[in-house]
């Protein structure tokens, strides 16, 4: 990709811009994506067009959600992308993914996440796992690591649980701050999120495990029994077989979704 599609436009820093230069890195992400007319493929913050460019080349039509609106007019005047792109222009975590379903068609979800929404934005769109084929993200490598972290590690915490509860988490390359322009001050991963067709643990209330997971990582340093006291008692903990005395991050996401189906069935009783 040229480097002339970056004159007149300048990073800015309140969207968390960086945009993504580096052909190579490029080329293997697409490859990742693996675009087709099969799906409804959708990025969110195109930005330069360092992903919409190759991408759109492969299908018919691309849908982009963007909320700088100088880039929106930008994609609006591309002589070659303008003829390809539905652009809805807005905040991504405002937005309803549900409008974008076709008929036997899920979405393939992608984008070069700015940093300062990536965590939000997933937690938005595991509510529309169910209609998502693959999501794709460039992300700062430590999202990457808490994404696909394990029980016991640093990393290890509530976008953890929620994410594995909803999606398979595979990492994809790692890409440096010299693939960007301007170089961001950290490092960059690509992962893949593949939402389960059957969920291997479901959960009868989504939100009640949110919520659990929220008040059990509120205080890291503390256990479980001190975390989750309003809602879990000595006698529940040894009814699921969970030791109480151990810390958030060292709980598996099935012991997440069991203590969560269990405080779902106290409120039911």
């Amino acid at each position: 990709m040229s480097s002339k599609v970056h004159l007149g436009h300048t990073a800015r820093k309140r969207f968390g811009q960086n945009f993504l230069t580096d052909s190579n890195v490029i080329n293997r992400i697409v490859g990742a994506i693996a675009p087709d007319n099969e799906h409804v493929m959708v990025e969110i913050g195109p930005g330069l067009g360092a992903l919409t460019e190759p991408v759109a080349a492969a299908v018919d039509k691309l849908t982009v959600v963007e909320l700088d609106r100088d880039l929106v007019e930008r994609l609006h005047q591309h002589p070659v992308l303008k003829h390809k792109l539905e652009v809805h222009q807005g905040d991504a975590l405002q937005f309803d993914f549900m409008q974008l379903v076709q008929p036997g068609k899920k979405m393939k979800v992608f984008g070069n996440l700015p940093y300062n929404i990536s965590t939000p934005l997933m937690f938005h769109l595991f509510e529309f796992a169910e209609q998502i084929e693959t999501m794709h993200f460039m992300l700062q490598k430590e999202v990457v690591l808490r994404l696909s972290a394990s029980p016991g590690c640093k990393a290890y915490g509530r976008l953890t649980v929620m994410a594995q509860y909803f999606c398979q988490i595979v990492p994809v390359l790692e890409v440096p701050p010299t693939s960007f322009t301007p170089a961001p001050k950290v490092d960059s991963a690509v992962v893949r999120l593949l939402p389960y067709e059957t969920k291997p643990w479901p959960c009868k209330d989504v939100n009640v495990l949110r919520h659990l997971c929220t008040t059990a990582f509120n205080m890291r340093r503390k256990t479980l029994r001190n975390n989750l006291k309003l809602l879990l008692s000595d006698e529940d903990f040894a009814q699921l077989g969970i030791d109480a005395s151990l810390r958030p991050e060292q709980i598996s996401v099935p012991q997440y979704v069991a203590m969560a189906n269990l405080v779902i069935d106290k409120k039911a009783g």
